[in-house]
């Protein structure tokens, strides 16, 4: 949003470019095909930005449904990134990092680096917006914690038996 503000540059641009030189410095931490993935996953969430901006409005028009409906989609595909080590972005890969490094959960440094983020950009531009991305973020990271310290169980559902001795 910044870049934006600042230099009209388009936000799915921005949020690429910015994610992309970012992810260059995780490759060594993340390894190249987890880094792969992830640039994957930030060009996607780019193409999308311009994609739903432009041919599609919301059928609720309702921006607090909007929101938490957009926040628990979030919170569920950023959890499923997490687990297959890819990130949703920059911060997200160092909310995980940190996390790791610390012990802490990934969802609450998540929120903080975030909210570091949203704070110098209420102060620059709005702070209505920043308040509906603080809590989307605080929805979207709460599902994530959840879900990334969730016991599910790993025995599959139907297990094949082999004959002993041939």
């Amino acid at each position: 949003m910044l870049l934006n503000h600042w230099f009209s540059l388009p936000m799915s641009i921005g949020f690429w470019l910015m994610n992309f030189l970012f992810l260059l410095t995780a490759i060594p931490y993340l390894g190249t095909i987890s880094t792969i993935g992830t640039i994957g996953v930030i060009t996607t969430t780019s193409v999308s930005f311009n994609i739903f901006g432009v041919y599609f409005t919301s059928p609720f028009g309702n921006v607090w449904f909007d929101l938490l409906v957009g926040s628990v989609l979030l919170g569920l595909g950023i959890a499923v990134l997490l687990t297959q080590r890819f990130s949703n972005g920059g911060i997200g890969f160092a909310a995980l990092a940190i996390s790791r490094q610390r012990h802490a959960d990934p969802g609450k440094t998540l929120l903080w680096m975030n909210g570091c983020i949203f704070i110098l950009t209420a102060c620059v531009i709005d702070w209505m917006i920043i308040i509906q991305a603080l809590l989307c973020q605080w929805i979207s990271t709460s599902i994530v914690s959840w879900l990334y310290s969730a016991s599910f169980p790993t025995k599959p559902l139907y297990v094949w038996r082999g004959r002993k001795g041939g």
